[in-house]
């Protein structure tokens, strides 16, 4: 009977030990799985004005200048946490799909007195005149338009000293395709790479045909005696003339540029150097 009792106290003894134990463990595992509350800005006032204590910007406005086969501009807005307490930016809206801003993820947290920098660039490819551009920073104590100016250079028509067009028409005289090679294709093929239309003439056919000096036996192409329109110069560009200066810009025949270069090379030309001479009549 002694015996019996004794296991049976032991036994009780080992229940309440084991409940201890699993209620500690529950009791740990709660204070482990704890978490402080997510930080959720307060947007009340993000489609209103961001007054002037709040940010202090470097400019709101900047402006810069970009060479005519410049395919993108830079511009890097900065600026410092003037408010006394945190600023939360929660966005940043371009005013169109070529403008991008490159900042961390949103919402971003500025501290009070911290100096951050907003980059941003515009894809200028292919453009001409002047761009203007915006982008509204969107913050938990209002929004900012900070404005951008970009000024695209006409191109610079390269130009040839007389040396450099003595030789030029040397190797024409045996080859009118040899003007994209070697040296030559510095002038004739490089600078219209990935262009078209207006960029395109401006690049490659400038050199030649708008030069200040052009040479006598390169045609004025604003003044030709002949009927003129889309096919005339799409044959031109494309095939050149043989036993002339006048090379063949197509690809299939040894030239730098592609069907669609040459449609848009053509379309330009026709809209810009108008017909002098009627079309004749349809006989």
């Amino acid at each position: 009977m002694k015996l019996r009792h004794f296991f049976l106290f032991a036994l009780t003894g080992i229940i309440f030990l084991a409940a201890e134990i699993f209620a500690a463990g529950i009791s740990s595992t709660n204070d482990a799985v704890t978490t402080q509350p997510v930080y959720v800005p307060d947007t009340s006032q993000a489609n209103g004005p961001l007054s002037d204590g709040v940010i202090a910007w470097d400019s709101a406005a900047q402006a810069t200048n970009a060479a005519a086969d410049q395919d993108q501009a830079h511009f890097t807005f900065s600026f410092t946490n003037v408010s006394g307490g945190n600023v939360v930016i929660l966005n940043v809206h371009p005013s169109c799909g070529c403008t991008t801003a490159q900042l961390p993820p949103v919402p971003w947290m500025i501290p009070p007195a911290a100096s951050e920098q907003i980059p941003v660039t515009i894809n200028i490819a292919g453009k001409t005149g002047t761009l203007i551009k915006s982008i509204n920073i969107s913050t938990d104590k209002g929004s900012k338009d900070l404005y951008l100016r970009i000024t695209i250079l006409p191109p610079v028509i390269p130009t040839m000293n007389d040396a450099d067009r003595a030789r030029g028409v040397a190797a024409a005289k045996i080859d009118r395709q040899a003007v994209f090679q070697n040296d030559c294709a510095t002038c004739h093929v490089k600078p219209g790479e990935g262009k078209y239309g207006k960029a395109l003439y401006d690049a490659v056919c400038a050199v030649c045909h708008e030069a200040s000096n052009r040479a006598t036996m390169v045609p004025d192409l604003h003044a030709l005696k002949i009927y003129t329109n889309d096919e005339f110069w799409r044959t031109w560009v494309a095939h050149g003339k043989a036993g002339s200066f006048m090379p063949a810009f197509s690809t299939a025949e040894g030239g730098p540029l592609s069907d669609m270069q040459i449609a848009s090379l053509a379309a330009y030309l026709d809209q810009t150097i108008p017909s002098l001479v009627p079309q004749p009549a349809v006989q």
